[in-house]
């Protein structure tokens, strides 16, 4: 059974080394991207098995823009995308279409558990999940 690959699109390079420390513990191998403007093309080359995009990125519209990129492509069209954001007023705003668009949301801060959860539900669990306390 293959590793799930997760791409990260986020501008914080602090949130992506954390998300980065945290899926590759839980047993996922996990990309991080910080620029928006290649985002696309580095999803549409790796094809990973996930998406976790920060809607909010440089200017308002970048991740709108990198979404609406990845479900507009065939070969793309079928990663699952989660998407995150502190602007809990925008993804409570833009929730429904956000569903349409085959997403889930998953509001900045959140749990750890909560990520994991969502994580597991898109790709399954990893072929080896790191224990507590290892």
């Amino acid at each position: 059974m293959a590793t799930p690959r997760i791409a990260v699109v986020n501008d914080d390079t602090a949130f992506l080394n954390l998300m980065h420390e945290l899926l590759t513990d839980e047993g996922y191998e996990t990309i991080i991207w910080a620029e928006s403007e290649r985002a696309y093309d580095m999803i549409r080359r790796v094809k990973p098995d996930l998406v976790i995009l920060d809607i909010r990125m440089g200017h308002p519209e970048a991740g709108w823009t990198i979404l609406d990129l990845v479900r507009l492509d065939p070969t793309t069209a079928h990663i699952p995308v989660i998407v995150s954001s502190a602007d809990s007023r925008l993804l409570r705003e833009k929730a429904e279409l956000l569903r349409e668009k085959g997403c889930e949301i998953l509001e900045k801060p959140f749990n750890l558990d909560d990520l994991v959860t969502k994580v597991d539900e898109a790709v399954g669990p990893p072929p080896f999940r790191r224990l507590e306390g290892q």
